[in-house]
């Protein structure tokens, strides 16, 4: 078992397109039964004005197909990704 804190050092790689999304800045857990309701990763910056940031980014734990010891695979499809990118 992982902590919490654990993950935030795992890079997050969508598996759908083998996209890297970065690494895991918040999580939002349930406050009843502790368990992880999802994974939250920063937007990208935009470019030429680096003080603008796309969205945020929020995996749905049953969007994550592995935790390694190196990185968190996750399946965001194609077009539900365009949505928050």
């Amino acid at each position: 078992m992982q902590k919490a804190s654990d993950l935030r050092l795992l890079e997050v790689i969508n598996i759908a397109d083998g996209r890297r999304l970065g690494h895991i800045y918040d999580v939002d857990m349930d406050a009843v039964t502790g368990e992880i309701i999802s994974l939250i990763l920063p937007g990208s910056s935009g470019g030429f004005l680096k003080w603008s940031r796309k969205p945020e980014i929020m995996v749905n734990w049953n969007q994550i197909v592995r935790i390694g010891e190196e990185v968190i695979l996750v399946h965001i499809p194609a077009a539900e990704f365009r949505n928050i990118r």
